[in-house]
């Protein structure tokens, strides 16, 4: 039986996890605190905070570059991958002809090819490299997926589509993708965090200075023992890959609560 999400019950899933949290954190501090860890081996969460607000400018910087280099190849990947899963779904042949080269492009680790693709682009034009990096990381899954969801609309629906006279359009525009959005919007869920993963990755094996992002400080911090400032940076992205998450969560259940059962909320 459906009902309504009340707004004591999003208060809790809310409380819940941050109650969690500051318990960590306390126990975090006090452990610094009790057996006098260096800062440079462990720093308290209260020396992470201060180094948070002294640096706030260059870290919030590098947070812009790297979401930057993440949503756009985020987008990159949604538009392409959607885009040849369709030409696939239309065409077999198609393929059989290019999907082993997307396999072939998921399977590469992303630090192997980094160092060609810098060269190939340049380095003076790192950014554009980091996209390239970041957007193959993220391209496989939209693929995967929504070829995946393409290809399991109810073939009794098929038949009804093709016994009333639809075109091919009207088949993928009216059947496959509305039966494939629930595996399009999984797909993005997890392309979200990879895109962020491929960029911090492309960013650190980039190499010494040739990056503005938040990998960029984290070795910077390192190389220098500023140990507060790596995990402020650190938490920095972790938050944003947080708030990817459940931002392309939010916008699953927006489109999929009123019609998929993945999204429609039950009585336990």
């Amino acid at each position: 039986m459906r009902h309504h999400d009340t707004m004591p019950a999003r208060l809790a899933r809310f409380l819940v996890p941050a109650g969690v949290g500051l318990l960590f954190l306390g126990a975090w501090e006090l452990l610094v605190a009790t057996y006098d860890i260096p800062r440079f081996v462990l720093p308290a969460p209260s020396a992470i905070w201060e180094s948070f607000v002294q640096n706030f400018g260059s870290l919030m910087t590098s947070l812009w570059v790297t979401l930057r280099v993440t949503i756009s190849a985020f987008l990159l990947a949604v538009v392409g991958g959607v885009g040849l899963a369709i030409l696939f779904s239309q065409n077999r042949h198609v393929e059989m002809a290019l999907f082993p080269y997307a396999v072939v492009l998921q399977v590469t680790p992303v630090v192997s090819i980094a160092p060609l693709i810098l060269i190939w682009v340049g380095y003076d034009n790192v950014e554009f490299a980091l996209l390239i990096l970041a957007w193959i990381v993220a391209f496989f899954p939209i693929l995967s997926n929504t070829t995946l969801g393409l290809r399991s609309a109810d073939h009794n629906l098929r038949d009804l589509f093709r016994l009333y006279g639809a075109s091919r359009w009207q088949v993928l525009t009216e059947l496959q993708l509305p039966s494939a959005l629930p595996y399009i919007l999984a797909g993005m869920k997890i392309s979200g965090g990879l895109a962020l993963i491929g960029a911090v990755v492309a960013e650190f094996v980039a190499g010494s200075g040739s990056g503005n992002g938040l990998a960029w400080r984290i070795v910077e911090a390192g190389n220098r023992l500023d140990i507060p400032r790596m995990f402020a940076a650190l938490f920095l992205l972790s938050g944003l890959g947080i708030l990817i998450f459940f931002g392309l969560t939010l916008m699953e259940q927006r489109l999929l609560r009123r019609w998929h059962e993945s999204a429609i909320l039950r009585e336990s």
